[in-house]
C-alpha cells in the first residue's frame, strides 16, 4: 500500500452522508468518474448495459464462461478479475439497480458481494500485472453507494494509483476516500501529494477543498459518535 498508516483502534464511522459530502466538496471524486485520469464512473456501465433488453443475459453468459474456467483452474487470475468485473456490471443491469433512486436492489447488492469475493481471490493470486480497470471498478463497488466498505475502497484506489503515472487528480481522490474512511493520516499524506503535483495556480484552491472535505468528514464522524449508544456494561 502507498500509505500504510492506519491508527490502531480507529472507529469505522461511516454514513451515507459521506457520499454526498464527497460529491459536494470533492471536485472530481472517482466514484462518479469525474476527472481526466479516471474513466467509467459509478453509473456509466449501468447506462451502457441496461439500455439493452438482453444486457443481463449477455453478461450472465459471459460470467458463466468465466466460472467454467475457474472450475478448471480456481487460481486463474484473469478469470477472477473478469468475474469481478462482470458481477459489478450485472449489479447495475435490469432490476438489480434502481436508476430512479440511484441505488442497488437486494439482488444488485448480492452481485456486488460476489464481485468482492472474486476480487479478493484475484488479489490472493498476487497477479504480476494488476488489472487496473477492475481495480477502479472495485473502488465503486466498495463506495457508500455500494457495499459501504470505505477501507477497501481506499485499498483498491491505492492499488490503482500504484500502476498509474503520478497525478494530482488521483491523489486528491485518494485523499477524499481516506478522509471518508476515517484514515486521516493517510488522507493528509495523499492531500500533500496531490497539492505538490498540482499546477501552481491550482494549489491553494485544491488545498482548501481537501481541507474542507477533511473537516466535514470529522464533523460527520463526531456526530455519528455522539448518536451511537454506548455499549451496555458486561457482567
Amino acid at each position: 500500500m502507498l500509505f500504510d498508516l492506519r491508527a490502531g483502534g480507529r472507529r469505522r464511522l461511516v454514513q451515507v452522508v459521506y457520499l454526498f459530502l464527497a460529491i459536494l466538496l470533492g471536485g472530481g471524486l472517482v466514484l462518479f468518474g469525474i476527472g481526466g485520469d479516471v474513466s467509467g464512473g459509478l453509473f456509466d456501465a449501468f447506462r451502457e448495459d441496461s439500455t439493452q433488453d438482453n444486457a443481463t443475459e449477455q453478461l450472465e453468459q459471459r460470467l458463466e464462461d468465466q466460472e467454467k474456467k475457474l472450475q478448471a483452474n480456481p487460481q486463474d487470475a484473469a478469470a477472477l478479475a473478469e468475474s469481478a468485473k462482470l458481477h459489478y456490471q450485472i449489479a447495475g443491469a435490469g432490476e438489480n439497480f434502481n436508476s430512479e433512486q440511484g441505488r442497488f436492489t437486494a439482488k444488485g447488492l448480492a452481485e456486488l458481494r460476489a464481485a468482492e469475493a472474486a476480487w479478493d481471490k484475484y488479489l490472493a493470486t498476487d497477479p504480476e500485472n494488476l488489472n487496473t480497470g477492475v481495480a477502479i471498478q472495485m473502488v465503486q463497488v466498495f463506495s457508500t453507494a455500494g457495499l459501504n466498505k470505505p477501507d477497501k475502497a481506499v485499498d483498491a484506489m491505492e492499488l490503482y494509483i500504484a500502476e498509474r503515472p503520478e497525478s494530482s487528480n488521483l491523489y486528491a481522490q485518494l485523499a477524499q476516500l481516506a478522509f471518508i474512511a476515517g484514515q486521516d493520516r493517510k488522507g493528509d499524506l495523499a492531500a500533500d501529494k496531490a497539492v505538490a503535483l498540482a499546477k501552481e495556480d491550482d494549489r491553494k484552491v485544491l488545498r482548501e477543498q481537501l481541507d474542507n472535505v477533511k473537516t466535514q468528514a470529522l464533523q460527520a464522524q463526531a456526530q455519528q459518535a455522539a448518536t451511537t449508544p454506548a455499549p451496555a456494561p458486561s457482567g
